[in-house]
């Protein structure tokens, strides 16, 4: 028998920590010796904390949202008397978010310890790095990565095959495997979970890489705001080492590879390769103009590839399997499978791997158990603060980067930000931009200044200030920096302006126009009244308006005095008898 707790960040961040002491101490009670082991997150994030207990014959019931309270009836009631406990086990419908899913990068996540390679080696672990570094040639790994049509996962979907050969047919001796995990998307933490969850899959990946393109040396660079993925990845590093898997004469054919973490400080931009690049030199994280492209003249001036974390992971699957088998997964021009973060006000949210090809639909509604509170849903944001708002009339595109891309939305890294009917989305367009405009590097002038200015723009819209004209403003200043600006984040930050007045251009004429928020969002543009039908008089809200703007004596009709009201909405949320009315 043993107890295996989930302890990637959301589940620490959930109390796993309180719930393992907790399940030391109530063990020690009762006299038991039953081992804890850890492992990493299983993408139900929403369920956190999740204990597994498996008996002696290795049959598992899982626990969810798992209390202090009930550890101690785990201990007394299903350890020791048998029960089951069936009303916090993992029910049908939660195990639907799983269940549904095609598992590739995401397979051993929430099953192994993280931070034990016996656990990795136990599941074929490394077998696909052994197979390629003592059986096939650089020419014959990057076929097979051609066959099997895998497309990095960091956004852009080009070709890993493409960029493996142009590395490997760049002249020189010295040449450098990068793996770019500064995953720095608002939502999205597709990298960070198999950094937490399955560092060996991420070691072995970058193994075969290198081995393709005859590097010797690799980085991978961290944002150090991931200090649980930096250490169980420095601690794979070492074990890899210590087995033999790093190092020199790896498997005896006298290949040598080794790897190191450069902790990054957190620059979106840096998410761009070459300020990636300039980055782990030393220098600033800003781009520079390409060509020539890091695989001719990248880190220190050497041959450079560069893939994102869950591109590696996919790797190792590829050679146990076979690239045809990869291939068989997902649409003709998109191959394999794709981790979503599911965020947002959806009722499931986590980590999902779904083949490329399902619909929007199917993952918002059928694997993220659709929108909380039964609200309406309005809309998707796909690709992150580089991507755009997918809506409710487009919920049966398939997923893949055609079908994506035609919607104004980019697949990026794959963060899935959902929004129901209680969304505004010129505010929402407002919030990703104000994130691209304070993390634009500021190197050149569109990407420096013009998202400044569309910034202002939708602050004033919001704040009720918009003007005629404002919409054209913003979709004129939209494409001049589409255009003109350097690199992909300058490129890429009109997007969630230009998805929205597409799909939502009624909520920014009812912005400019009529001074309303369609939303009923946007604090500058509601009204609070009261009611003289519904008001009992009763003096909650008199009592809770911090601003003494609400008038009235006990058990008469209140009023508001909106020169004084700083609509907090306090008023409304404590109001038992609707009388607070919002407009």
């Amino acid at each position: 028998m043993k107890i295996v707790i989930g302890k990637g960040s959301c589940g620490i961040a959930a109390g796993a920590n309180i719930i393992q002491s907790a399940f030391v101490e109530n063990l020690s009670l009762k006299g038991l010796d039953i081992p804890i082991d850890t492992t990493g997150c299983i993408g139900a994030c929403y369920l956190e904390p999740i204990v597994d207990v498996f008996d002696d014959k290795g049959q598992k019931v899982t626990f969810v949202n798992v209390t202090t309270d009930n550890v101690k009836d785990i201990v007394e009631q299903h350890i020791l008397e048998k029960q089951a406990l069936k009303e916090l086990q993992m029910t049908e419908a939660d195990m639907t978010m799983i269940g549904k899913q095609t598992r590739i990068v995401l397979k051993n996540s929430g099953i192994i310890d993280p931070e034990r390679i016996d656990d990795y080696l136990a599941v074929d672990g490394y077998v696909a790095a052994k197979k390629c570094l003592t059986e096939l040639t650089p020419e014959e790994i990057i076929e097979t990565v051609k066959i099997a049509g895998l497309r990095g996962r960091g956004g852009a979907g080009f070709p890993t095959w493409f960029k493996w050969n142009a590395a490997f047919r760049s002249p020189g001796t010295v040449k450098y495997m990068v793996c770019n995990a500064d995953e720095g998307d608002p939502g999205a933490f597709m990298d960070r979970s198999v950094l937490e969850s399955d560092p060996h899959a991420l070691i072995e990946g970058m193994l075969i890489a290198a081995k393709a393109i005859g590097a010797n040396e690799g980085v991978v660079y961290v944002r150090a705001e991931y200090p649980l993925a930096i250490i169980r990845l420095q601690l794979a590093i070492d074990q890899a080492r210590e087995h033999g898997y790093l190092g020199e004469n790896i498997f005896d054919t006298g290949f040598d590879f080794d790897l190191r973490i450069k902790a990054g400080a957190g620059a979106f931009v840096c998410g761009e390769e070459t300020a990636l690049i300039a980055s782990l030199e030393g220098e600033r994280g800003m781009p520079r103009l390409k060509p020539p492209f890091p695989a001719q003249k990248g880190y220190w001036n050497k041959p450079t590839n560069i893939n994102n974390v869950e591109t590696f992971a996919n790797v190792p699957w590829i050679f146990r399997n076979g690239g045809e088998a990869y291939a068989a997964i997902g649409t003709r021009d998109s191959k394999g499978t794709k981790v979503f973060a599911l965020t947002g006000k959806i009722a499931h949210g986590g980590l999902v791997e779904i083949p490329m090809g399902l619909k929007l639909r199917d993952v918002i509604f059928e694997i993220g158990g659709g929108i909380k509170n039964n609200k309406e849903f309005k809309a998707v944001q796909m690709g992150g603060p580089s991507g755009g708002c997918v809506p409710a009339s487009l919920l049966d595109t398939e997923i893949d980067y055609a079908g994506i891309t035609k919607t104004g939305a980019i697949m990026g890294s794959g963060g899935m930000v959902v929004m129901d009917e209680t969304t505004c989305m010129v505010d929402m367009a407002r919030f990703f931009l104000d994130f691209t405009c304070k993390e634009s590097c500021g190197k050149c002038t569109y990407c420096r200044v013009g998202t400044k200015r569309m910034l202002e723009i939708l602050t004033r819209i919001t704040k009720g200030e918009g003007a005629s004209g404002d919409i054209d403003l913003l979709e004129e200043l939209c494409n001049k920096i589409k255009e003109g600006a350097m690199c992909g984040l300058g490129q890429t930050a009109p997007n969630p302006i230009l998805t929205t007045i597409k799909y939502f251009r009624n909520e920014y004429e009812d912005h400019i126009n009529n001074k309303k928020c369609t939303a009923k969002s946007c604090k500058a543009l509601l009204t609070y009244t009261i009611s003289e039908e519904n008001c009992v008089g009763c003096g909650v809200c008199k009592k809770k308006c911090p601003a003494k703007a609400i008038e009235g004596k006990k058990k008469k009709v209140h009023e508001i005095n909106q020169a004084l009201c700083i609509k907090c909405g306090k008023c409304f949320a404590n109001c038992k008898f609707d009388a607070v009315c919002v407009d």
